[in-house]
């Protein structure tokens, strides 16, 4: 089996540190999870380029350093509770169960809610869990959560997630609900006010389960 351990040394030292990821426990988590296993055996060789990578199913694994700052902005501590929207095969989870208490990650598509689980299972991780279920919706049977993490650009900004942020809590996502232009944005719940702040350009594809409903024109 091929080693890929330099290959995430590398994406550390040549992709997240250049980026302003200088946050140490993000840098162990991805210099640790072994982004191979989760994406297709044939697009292995790619899995730590500097470009989201194709999981199949029209989804897409985010590109490192994107994926790097957004955790970065999220500010999770060792003691939080996260969910994880479009986990897909589990990569994302697996990351943030090595930052956070406690991971819940959601999965609408059957056979990567599937896959997630069983890899999660694999590599011994054991506070973290895949749930199967419509992303929009979250899963507010565990609310309220200290941070969420979108896996994946949005063009609507996400309201039922918003409503499952403890006082305190933060959201990070890609919002193109602006223009063709996207940015990573972090939501923060202040006692029942959420505040948005934009934090960088970036671009990333959009989850279908958030594109913004075209009306009829004439």
């Amino acid at each position: 089996m091929h080693d890929y351990s330099d290959a995430r040394r590398n994406m550390v030292l040549t992709q997240l540190l250049p980026n302003r990821v200088t946050d140490d426990r993000v840098l162990d988590a991805m210099g640790t999870v072994p982004r191979e296993r989760f994406v297709p055996v044939s697009h292995r060789a790619v899995a730590y380029v500097d470009e989201d990578v194709a999981i199949g199913y029209g989804r897409f694994l985010m590109e490192p350093m994107l994926f790097a700052r957004l955790l970065q902005a999220a500010d999770i501590r060792s003691h939080e509770a996260v969910l994880d929207i479009g986990c897909g095969a589990g990569y994302s989870a697996a990351v943030l169960a090595r930052l956070a208490s406690a991971v819940v990650a959601v999965e609408e598509q059957t056979d990567l809610a599937e896959q997630a689980g069983e890899l999660i299972e694999q590599l011994g991780v054991q506070n973290a869990a895949v749930i199967t279920g419509p992303l929009t919706e979250g899963y507010a049977a565990q609310a309220p959560y200290d941070v969420i993490v979108v896996e994946g650009a949005l063009e609507v900004e996400p309201k039922a997630l918003l409503d499952q942020l403890a006082d305190g809590g933060r959201l990070v996502a890609v919002m193109n609900d602006k223009g063709r232009v996207g940015h990573a944005t972090l939501f923060t719940n202040y006692a029942g006010a959420v505040a948005r702040r934009t934090l960088f350009d970036a671009a990333t594809p959009v989850l279908s389960a958030f594109r913004k409903t075209v009306g009829f024109v004439f």
